[in-house]
């Protein structure tokens, strides 16, 4: 449990990290031009993307009500975060594998986010509808209620004068 609350309290934190992350290891393994790569599509899309996948994370009711992420969320944000800071080394030969696997990971932890949300949102909707439905339809051992004529209310409109 704690390890899910942690990643619980990462979420946002790593919104502004990992970018930095990317900005910093450009300095220290990388240099030069791109810096532009960098700037312009690697912090942008990292910086959003954790931003897209905090808020769905955190918008599930399960995840509110615990205070922890899922076990599914632990597994996807490891692989991303892990992804992201060895992009961030800018290792020659590997790098574009890595940056593959880092988009894939990303798209595929965003499908992830609103696969369980769209679970338990379709959960709930199902219980509601269901607690209508039985509330309202008689019991077997039960007479069906009188049903009332509509009582229908005709309202004239007169004209006002002014004196």
């Amino acid at each position: 449990m704690w390890l899910r609350q942690a990643f619980f309290r990462w979420l946002l934190p790593a919104a502004f990290l990992l970018p930095l992350w990317l900005l910093i290891g450009w300095g220290v393994f990388q240099g030069g031009w791109a810096i532009l790569w960098v700037l312009f599509i690697a912090i942008p899309s990292v910086f959003v993307g954790q931003l897209l996948l905090t808020l769905l994370t955190r918008s599930r009711p399960s995840v509110r009500i615990e205070r922890a992420v899922s076990w599914w969320d632990v597994a996807g944000f490891a692989v991303w975060h892990g992804l992201t800071i060895a992009v961030g080394f800018f290792p020659g030969a590997a790098f574009g594998w890595l940056l593959a696997g880092a988009v894939v990971a990303g798209i595929g932890l965003v499908w992830l986010q609103m696969w369980q949300l769209w679970n338990e949102a379709k959960g709930s909707g199902a219980r509601i509808r269901e607690t209508i439905t039985w509330s309202t339809l008689p019991r077997e051992d039960e007479a069906a209620p009188a049903t009332r004529a509509h009582e229908v209310i005709v309202v004239k409109e007169t004209e006002q004068r002014e004196f």
